[in-house]
């Protein structure tokens, strides 16, 4: 697969995230918050928790698969990566382990080794600025202030009771830098965990085309992005389960890219390590 292909879509997959405003009733016999109320603990809690110092390491596995398809929706081309994981002081490390389900080889797996060194030192810069990995922590306030709020239910999610809110852009959005123009036209719906108000779960689906130097550089024509978020302390919450579809053009060429990444098998270590 083209790696200028891949580059385009990550960049939306970068740029993603969410939110929602209004009143419901108490289910849980519990004063009913707003959805702006209920943001604001999000945005809170989001904050606190890049903050901590001290959280318990984890090791986990990560499994990614890529697609890209024809005009038909057949697969053209598949690549699957298997990841060893560490979640350690804060910030989430990735060891690419296999790729097709084969082993790395020698040259290819020194290289790896070379990135994931530099990944470590970038990601130990980022948090001396922002406090934390923001691959897990991505939601800020302005974010949330791009979209207006509704909260519409309460149902659990895993068992656990949770806010579930609807969000639209507002109107009138400026375009500040290039993430802005998926941003600004981003909508769906999102699961707020009612006890420890983290992020549970997401929806997001893109309203209307996108495009870039007014569609000749690129444009995306549909884009649609769902995340499951699990508890697995007290406390401590992992993505666990991402789907992407995205539909467009970059220059002359057409493509249809289907993603899934799988995070599973969370284990407690104590210490550094790495």
């Amino acid at each position: 697969m083209r790696r200028n292909s891949f580059h385009f879509w990550s960049i939306g997959l970068l740029t993603l995230l969410l939110l929602s405003g209004d009143v419901a009733p108490s289910v849980y016999g519990q004063r009913a918050l707003s959805a702006d109320e209920v943001m604001q603990k999000a945005v809170e809690r989001a904050r606190w928790s890049a903050a901590q110092r001290a959280r318990p390491n984890y090791t986990y596995t990560k499994i990614t698969l890529a697609e890209e398809l024809d005009a038909a929706g057949r697969v053209k081309e598949r690549k699957e990566r298997f990841y060893e994981a560490v979640f350690d002081s804060g910030l989430t490390y990735l060891k690419l382990v296999k790729v097709n389900g084969k082993a790395l080889p020698p040259g290819e797996l020194k290289k790896q080794e070379e990135r994931e060194l530099k990944d470590r030192e970038t990601l130990a810069q980022r948090k001396t600025v922002k406090g934390g990995d923001d691959r897990e922590n991505f939601l800020t306030s302005e974010l949330i202030a791009k979209y207006g709020f509704a909260l519409v239910d309460r149902k659990p999610v895993n068992g656990r009771p949770a806010y579930i809110l609807t969000f639209q852009p507002k109107p009138g959005l400026l375009q500040k830098q290039v993430a802005d123009r998926l941003l600004n036209h981003l909508a769906g719906k999102l699961w707020i965990d009612e006890q420890e108000f983290e992020i549970a779960k997401i929806e997001v689906q893109l309203q209307s085309e996108v495009t870039l130097w007014g569609g000749v550089l690129a444009s995306l024509k549909r884009f649609t992005f769902t995340l499951s978020r699990t508890r697995v302390d007290d406390g401590v919450w992992f993505n666990t389960l991402s789907t992407g579809d995205f539909e467009g053009r970059k220059l002359l060429d057409n493509a249809h890219v289907r993603t899934q990444s799988e995070s599973t098998n969370f284990r407690r270590v104590e210490g550094r390590r790495g």
